[in-house]
């Protein structure tokens, strides 16, 4: 029986850890996935147990390599950001891999940008909002003078994708895709480490930056395989779209939070963009990315719950709910009416829905398209921080609100000088991580039919 030639690759997030392989044309052809239990750290504080971690690693790989059908010919990695694995002259880690949700010593805090400029200042050259262990980087300006014995013991602090390929590689590195993402490490202004690395000792911590796309030799027993430094995940989502698409695009990303991504926008981050929560990250090929972000689906789980409570209803109804552009005209002529012009395109942190009256709707299908309308406006303004300065002709919408018709129809009204397009892919973190090292396992040519477009024409005059 011939072989099948697969990529191997470890999709790392905070509650689901998956592995796929991946034939030579990005088909899923094996799939497991595990879930472990949070274990506490020193302060007692949740954390991500990395011994169960790693196990599941070295065993899912033995697994894999025991099966005769598959023949691997490379591993990446994929994880969740914002998390350093610090490990020791002989690569064993440590202390715990910290969360990135613990609170931040506020003293602490101040006096590390009272020291480097400010935070206006500072938060502008590293395109780094003001967020606590989310900088990344300050978890190890924590460590150094909270733990200053362990601060000298640690050789490398290593984001936790690059940990998992060191575990298979026995090779430390960097990759940028961690590094500029919302860290505090990196100046984007210099394209070099922020200055406080050196200051601080950091540098030496940091292992060398490796390109994303770069491969080492494997130590770990198994076939003749190649090993991937590792991407952080929202650079890996990114990479599909990057290899199948030239012209300049925005990738609206919706979950939890709703991500507007455009890796075609150099600007620098204004003050103003840096408290709205508007970041820069880099993408697998060093090239900064724009992006700005809402709680849009947080606020669209909460609101349906408001409106399924208040007319009787299942929440799951509102999945299928079809666009009616006659009640989205109805709804903005009253509130035309109401406050002579129609909303704002500054209406971004405060949903309107929630304070809105539900007796004044006369059905919950009007109800939840107002709701989608108030989404749609806080979706606009964030999407306009990042289409601003760049000529950005497409924009695709993956995740949740991607199959939501009303949203995707409304958008398509607010851009109708832009091709809006609802864009679906099986895992894209997955395949984007497995992408970046095409070259180095897959002899054929890069795929370009791994994501299905719909598109969504102007087909009212509903305006936004």
């Amino acid at each position: 029986m011939q072989k099948i030639p697969v990529v191997a690759i470890f999709d790392v997030g905070k509650t689901n850890k998956k592995l796929f392989l991946f034939d030579e044309n990005y088909k899923i052809v094996y799939e497991k996935s595990a879930r472990f239990t949070e274990i506490v750290d020193e302060d007692g504080f949740p954390c991500e147990n990395l011994e169960s971690l790693q196990l599941s690693v070295y065993n899912s790989l033995r697994e894999v390599f025991r099966r005769q059908e598959y023949e691997v010919k490379a591993i990446n990695f994929s994880a969740y950001g914002a998390s350093f694995v610090c490990i020791d002259e002989e690569g064993k880690p440590l202390c715990p891999l910290y969360s990135y949700l613990k609170p931040y010593p506020e003293e602490l805090q101040k006096h590390f940008y009272d020291t480097y400029g400010g935070e206006e200042e500072f938060t502008k050259v590293t395109a780094s909002p003001v967020l606590g262990s989310l900088n990344s980087g300050m978890q190890l300006y924590r460590m150094k003078y909270e733990k200053p014995e362990l601060f000298k013991q640690m050789k490398y602090a290593l984001h936790l994708p690059q940990y998992l390929s060191y575990l298979i590689s026995g090779e430390a590195y960097s990759d940028i895709t961690s590094i500029g993402c919302h860290t505090n490490l990196w100046d984007f202004q210099k394209g070099a480490y922020h200055a406080w690395v050196k200051e601080e000792g950091l540098l030496e911590k940091m292992a060398p930056l490796a390109p994303s796309d770069s491969v080492v030799p494997a130590t770990f027993p198994g076939s003749n395989y190649m090993v991937g430094v590792g991407l952080h995940d929202s650079s890996a989502a990114l990479i599909p779209y990057l290899v199948n698409f030239q012209e300049p695009f925005v990738l609206l990303s919706t979950g939890t939070w709703c991500i507007s991504l455009n890796p075609f926008n150099s600007t620098p981050l204004t003050k103003e963009e840096l408290q709205r929560d508007c970041l820069r990250f880099m993408q697998y090929k060093g090239k900064p990315v724009k992006a700005a972000r809402f709680f849009g689906g947080y606020e669209h789980e909460q609101q349906v719950k408001r409106i399924a409570a208040h007319f009787n209803q299942n929440t799951a109804h509102y999945k299928t709910v079809a666009f009616d552009p006659e009640i989205i005209n109805k709804l903005q002529r009253e509130q035309a009416l109401v406050s002579g012009t129609t909303p704002s395109k500054n209406r971004l942190q405060e949903s309107v829905f929630a304070q809105r009256d539900l007796a004044s709707f006369a059905s919950d299908t009007e109800a939840y398209h107002q709701f989608i309308l108030d989404l749609v406006t806080q979706q606009v303004a964030s999407t306009q921080l990042v289409l601003e300065g760049s000529d950005v002709k497409r924009i695709f919408v993956d995740g949740g609100f991607s199959k939501n018709a009303i949203y995707m129809n409304l958008l398509a009204a607010a851009y109708p000088d832009k091709e809006v397009f609802a864009a679906s892919m099986a895992q894209a973190t997955a395949i984007g991580t497995a992408l970046a090292i095409h070259r180095h396992w897959n002899a054929k040519p890069l795929p370009n039919d791994i994501i299905e477009l719909k598109y969504y024409a102007v087909t009212h005059d509903a305006k936004l």
